[in-house]
């Protein structure tokens, strides 16, 4: 039975060739399978996509090759006619056997190779590590992120075949342009093409939930030569923030969302009440209206770049950075916000100038070596949220959550933005936060509440 099987696929190179292909891709796939669920880092994204994308359509065209290399030995001995299966027959009922096994084989390892190879495609390892130049920057800021652990097409696809497929072909459309150079540098975030957020970040994060006022405490220092550190509190009012999701707030701005030309909201009688930017000249490039959801404050929740000195100021509270060398927050922002031409360049250049700086004024109480292991942390700070190959600086992305540089809360409260009856929207502070305690050594506020 096996030797006339055997005997018929050496009858037609085609058929020689789809066996090869054939046995030869299952082998390496069955072994990379195996390897890769061993060890589901193997191959940075790299190892997945070989494995599950690139050797299943070989494993394929073998299999079309066999039959179509065995119909032509066939036509090449006998006149072309239909063919005749007589199952009577030990020799049919034997090869039908063998085909029937080697099909419910061939269909695992195709159902494998497609199962695994969707999954591969929707890992944040295929998505940061494959386009690995292009998404270093985003996959780096996801993975300090506090979306770490949830899988990038959670957000960005979600579920459902009708976003499955609009995610397959923006990725189709991605892929070519990565191929021929032509992706944008750096990455622009068009909350356009992004699901509702009603249907992804609410899935974890329920709006009816009940929500209460937050404390926050901000660890600040003061660019002295003993870098003070103080404290900032505030009392976070969430709730009444959040009524900027009922779904009434709409508005109005660039691509971008940085310059707010117009913003609408309805009134308790029925009526429209519209804020016009009379700031703007009328040369930006506007958008038509949208309805604020969560993303328009909290637009870079899974890939957060930070700014520089809340870099220099978490990492002076950690310990990682030695708050003990003088000047240590001043000398540090500045060579943070130098423009170095790439990571090498900043690497070197920071721990240049800031071991100059220690030598020139501190050499017999800052060793060479101290100077050096601060210098490293800020490169570390410095590679974590600036990426010079993809364009990708300090404010390429800023954060809306607060209003840093007016990039936030006051691209709406703003004194530019005017009624038609002269009211503005509120700009006060205390609409959104109380300040407890601003830049105080011992604030009083937190003694209390330890009791102290």
């Amino acid at each position: 039975m096996f030797k006339a099987f055997f005997e018929a696929l050496f009858r037609s190179w085609l058929s020689i060739v789809g066996s090869v292909l054939t046995t030869v891709s299952a082998g390496v796939f069955l072994v990379l399978l195996v390897v890769a669920e061993l060890n589901p880092g193997f191959g940075g994204g790299y190892g997945g996509i070989v494995a599950f994308l690139f050797l299943p359509p070989f494993f394929v065209l073998g299999l079309v090759l066999i039959p179509l290399g065995l119909a032509r030995a066939r036509r090449r001995k006998e006149p072309a006619r239909a063919p005749v299966i007589d199952f009577n027959l030990p020799r049919t009922r034997a090869l039908a056997t063998v085909v029937g096994a080697l099909t419910v084989v061939n269909v695992g390892v195709v159902g494998t190779a497609t199962y695994k190879g969707v999954s591969t495609m929707e890992s944040p390892e295929f998505c940061g590590g494959a386009c690995h130049s292009v998404m270093h920057p985003e996959y780096a800021a996801w993975q300090r992120g506090p979306h770490s652990k949830v899988a990038c097409t959670r957000c960005h696809v979600g579920s459902g075949a009708e976003w499955f497929v609009r995610g397959k072909a923006t990725g189709v459309r991605q892929l070519v342009s990565v191929a021929r150079g032509t992706f944008e540098r750096p990455i622009p975030t068009p909350v356009e093409n992004l699901r509702p957020a009603n249907e992804t970040c609410e899935g974890c994060h329920a709006r009816d939930r009940i929500m209460r006022d937050r404390l926050k405490v901000f660890d600040r220092f003061a660019e002295d030569e003993g870098n003070t550190w103080k404290k900032t509190v505030l009392l976070n009012k969430t709730k009444a923030v959040h009524w900027h999701l009922d779904g009434a707030v709409r508005f109005r701005s660039d691509r971008r969302r940085l310059v707010v030309a117009e913003v609408a909201r309805p009134l308790p009688d029925g009526g429209v009440r519209t804020w016009r930017n009379e700031a703007l000249d009328g040369g930006a490039a506007l958008e038509v209206f949208r309805t604020m959801d969560c993303t328009d404050c909290h637009n870079r929740p899974a890939h957060a770049y930070q700014r520089p000195k809340d870099e220099v100021d978490r990492a002076l509270a950690s310990g990682a950075l030695d708050r003990t060398l003088p000047f240590v927050r001043r000398e540090g922002l500045r060579l943070l916000l130098k423009d170095w031409p790439s990571w090498d360049a900043a690497r070197a250049g920071i721990a240049t100038e800031l071991k100059a700086f220690y030598a020139a004024g501190y050499a017999a109480t800052v060793t060479p070596g101290r100077a050096e292991a601060a210098a490293t942390t800020l490169f570390e700070l410095y590679q974590r949220n600036v990426f010079p190959e993809m364009k990708v600086g300090w404010k390429t992305y800023p954060d809306f959550r607060d209003h840093e540089d007016d990039s936030g809360c006051f691209r709406c409260h703003s004194s530019d933005l005017v009624s038609a009856d002269g009211a503005k929207i509120p700009t006060r502070c205390e609409v959104c936060h109380v300040t407890l305690a601003e830049e105080e050594e011992q604030p009083e506020i937190l003694d209390a509440l330890s009791g102290e």
